[in-house]
């Protein structure tokens, strides 16, 4: 074989990546995001236009019953629903890219259960404790579920395993239910968890969404500013080092910014699970593997997914509400299934 001929073998394989898909579809979901805030705002109970909708927004009248509830019950439902659903779905694309786990998701790991049950131990023993610090125990509540999980996915034989991931993450998840659920039956606050138990943004106070949202919106930035590094460590871990990439470094990253993501999405709306599932796989297949793509679309799907469900929950029953995590579990659910279907056939 002469010099000519000779090749270089790849160090990794070529990204493919859809950078024109991706701005289109992040600005058209941003588009669509707008025009459903304005429908969320406007649908309810009480009906309103939206014309008063842009009055209540820009040329607020105190002494108007729509404004006083479009301000202090819609806006703030509505904006929270937009944070948590991007928080989610950022959070799921960053475990499915640092874990190469395809079932990697807050709900199925255990990371919404632990924050769920540290927030059943607040409402028992600190009944009066402020949001500011219930959003701190949430963030704890995360740290143990995802310990819990991968410390025993690793004592198996064989180490941590994609499918071990999985049942630890459903074992765990349904040990500490009980536990929420047996701290709500002997401490009677089980109709405070209800809400948390269920997931929705009923509620929501503005309060929460202005403690909550420096959060989630720091963790998103975060997340964008490591999403090139998430793309090396999602074609593998000995790709990622070959190249020079401080692995241990970027994990430790992106293990708190999915703790600070689900943590405060947890801690204000309850445990909606399968966002983080569904909507980064729909991205990925969309705009291709690289992350730097990937995060702001999943954030924006994301907002956008809750924000629908949430008009959804008001409208399957009038005037009652179902609870969101009923109506996105319809689609989580057959998702999972197949997802995990395909990984066995794999």
């Amino acid at each position: 074989m002469t010099g000519s001929d000779k090749r270089v073998p790849a160090i990794h394989p070529p990204l493919k990546s859809r950078p024109l898909a991706a701005s289109a579809i992040i600005i058209g979901g941003l588009a669509l995001l707008l025009i459903s805030l304005i429908a969320s705002i406007s649908v309810g109970a009480a009906d309103i236009s939206f014309g008063e909708v842009w009055q209540a927004i820009f040329q607020f009248n105190a002494d108007s019953t729509q404004h006083l509830i479009i301000q202090q019950l819609r806006l703030p439902r509505a904006i929270a629903g937009a944070l948590v659903g991007a928080a989610f779905a950022v959070a799921g694309a960053i475990m499915q890219g640092v874990t190469r786990n395809p079932l990697s998701d807050p709900g199925i790991l255990g990371i919404n259960a632990g924050a769920g049950f540290m927030l059943a131990l607040c409402f028992a023993f600190l009944p009066q404790l402020p949001f500011h610090y219930v959003i701190l125990f949430s963030f704890l509540g995360a740290a143990i579920g995802t310990g819990l999980v991968y410390g025993i996915s690793a004592l198996a034989k064989g180490g941590v395993t994609p499918v071990r991931i999985v049942l630890a993450g459903s074992a765990v998840s349904a040990l500490l239910l009980a536990l929420s659920e047996g701290i709500a039956i002997t401490y009677h606050i089980g109709q405070d968890l209800a809400f948390w138990f269920a997931g929705g943004v009923a509620g929501t106070k503005w309060l929460q969404v202005d403690i909550m949202a420096p959060w989630i919106i720091v963790a998103l930035l975060g997340a964008f500013f490591i999403s090139p590094w998430i793309t090396l460590l999602s074609m593998g871990e000995d790709v990622a080092t070959g190249l020079g990439l401080r692995t241990g470094l970027v994990k430790l990253a992106a293990f708190v910014l999915v703790l600070v993501l689900a943590g405060a999405a947890v801690a204000t709306v309850g445990a909606i699970g399968f966002i983080g599932l569904i909507i980064p796989h729909v991205v990925r297949y969309l705009v291709g593997v690289d992350y730097r793509w990937i995060i702001p679309t999943s954030a924006v799907l994301g907002g956008l997914l809750v924000v629908l469900a949430d008009i959804g929950a008001r409208m399957v029953n009038p005037p009652f509400e179902t609870p969101i995590g009923s109506i996105i579990a319809l689609i989580g659910v057959p998702f999972f299934l197949y997802l995990a279907r395909k990984k066995g056939r794999d």
